[in-house]
């Protein structure tokens, strides 16, 4: 954001003029959502609180009752301005803040120490009463690069940013914090970044969509491992997955002693017996993705079975025991590992393949982007705020995850949906990204109650969507 500012300043726009159109933005968007009614601004020294001071401008402008607490004089010109143009009452930072509508304009998303003092007692009342708080850029004392508390912090009903969200908007707990985010055009120029908030935009003109020549054949073929007798059903949630994102052939590899569990249950999707890794690297052969790791096992047959499926050139999903299986030896997978691999681990399957990393990194998009360049592969770090991650260093979080997830299989499906999206020769940082974004998007359609099964079925109605939109 500083690089942004800076890159229009010396393009010629006066630093006053984006304070005006931020203030602006801010004040539009209470003129939006709210009713009338008492406001009042708390700013800080900095241009953050020379945003709020146009803001309490333009909202007394409009016939709104506006009081504005400071806490120390302005620290910098543009702010200094800014409160130069505020001709109504201003009082000192104290708490408590009379009732009424909060604007926080403390701090932004550059502080780099905790809140002290009233400003840190204010920022505990905004955060008992979040529904009463508009937060400029950031909610204050929030780490604008790793969505971390440093101390006392702010909540707030609605953030208004500008330019482009920032770490914290989409890293919890800053993401909840938040409330909605609202990020405004004040008119700044194109910067350069590696990092993206996860959404259609970033992936949907390149999506696989079938053609009227298209054929099951084209679509792409997708194999998915299942486990032993009594651990069948991820690998079928996996493979159902897969199916319903538009692979065109998928097939179970089967041990045999789980031939019959998996018969019972499928239809359109196929079935292939192997019992040896050398079996399964033959049944694999001519395929264009694999997923193994839901319910495979944590043996020395899925480690054989994973090294099988990387000779044979198809692209993978490893998830689940698949990855666990290499804790001894995390080295062993990634020699043997490339670009189009997508590894899915959870937080403590991370911390097994990446032992102390997440510990050892500012924040997961950092421990993501530096798990990618070790593995050679793109990784996708499951949560709340899951980060995908390339070996080229590009990073993209998503901002719609769902708490319907939480739910024993979602993974699975998860899984599938990247494998089937591998298969059809979606680029695989976008496809991980595209599967993370219609899972959780999935999710949302079905809200309370969802189970796993419910998942795939649903696909449907997002791409939908999406194909409307392309």
């Amino acid at each position: 954001m500083a690089a942004a500012d800076a890159a229009a300043i010396a393009a010629g726009t006066p630093g006053p003029v984006l304070m005006e159109r931020a203030g602006a933005a801010v004040a539009d968007a209470i003129l939006e959502r709210f009713p009338r009614q008492p406001v009042t601004v708390v700013c800080g020294p900095g241009n953050n609180g020379g945003d709020g001071y146009v803001v309490a401008r333009l909202l007394k402008a409009q016939g709104w009752p506006v009081s504005v607490r400071a806490l120390a004089d302005p620290a910098t010109a543009d702010a200094r301005q800014a409160r130069a143009g505020w001709d109504g009452p201003l009082e000192p930072l104290s708490a408590p803040l009379e009732p009424g509508l909060w604007v926080d304009a403390l701090f932004g998303a550059g502080l780099a120490r905790g809140l002290e003092g009233e400003a840190a007692a204010v920022a505990l009342q905004m955060a008992a009463q979040p529904e009463q708080v508009v937060a400029i850029d950031l909610p204050s004392g929030i780490d604008g690069d790793t969505g971390q508390a440093l101390g006392a912090s702010a909540c707030a009903a609605l953030t208004v940013t500008f330019h482009a969200r920032k770490p914290a908007h989409v890293l919890e707990p800053g993401r909840s914090c938040c409330g909605e985010v609202l990020v405004a055009d004040i008119g700044l120029g194109e910067t350069a970044s590696r990092l993206f908030e996860n959404g259609p935009e970033l992936w949907l003109p390149r999506f696989p969509w079938p053609t009227a020549a298209s054929h099951k054949h084209a679509r792409g073929r997708l194999v998915v491992v299942s486990g032993d007798a009594w651990s069948t059903g991820a690998a079928r949630l996996a493979a159902r997955g897969g199916l319903r994102i538009g692979a065109g052939l998928v097939t179970i590899c089967s041990p045999t002693e789980s031939l019959r569990s998996n018969a019972a249950h499928l239809e359109a999707v196929m079935l292939r017996p192997f019992d040896t890794d050398l079996e399964l690297e033959q049944a694999a052969a001519e395929v264009d993705a694999a997923v193994i790791g839901p319910a495979a096992g944590i043996t020395e047959a899925t480690l054989l079975n994973v090294l099988a499926l990387t000779r044979t050139g198809a692209a993978l999903v490893l998830d689940a025991d698949a990855i666990t299986v290499f804790r001894d030896d995390p080295e062993e997978l990634f020699s043997v590992l490339d670009r189009d691999d997508v590894l899915t681990p959870h937080e403590g399957e991370f911390e097994r393949l990446f032992p102390g990393l997440l510990k050892d990194s500012a924040e997961r998009i950092t421990a993501a982007r530096r798990a990618a360049e070790r593995a050679s592969a793109v990784v996708l770090l499951k949560g709340a705020d899951t980060v995908v991650a390339a070996p080229d260093g590009r990073v993209a979080v998503n901002s719609n995850g769902s708490p319907w997830l939480a739910t024993a299989g979602s993974g699975d499906v998860l899984a599938g949906f990247i494998g089937g999206l591998l298969a059809q020769g979606m680029d695989s940082f976008e496809a991980a990204c595209a599967a993370a974004w219609i899972h959780a998007e999935a999710a949302e359609l079905h809200g309370p109650g969802l189970i796993s099964e419910d998942l795939p079925g649903l696909a449907p109605t997002v791409l939908r969507r999406l194909y409307e939109e392309r």
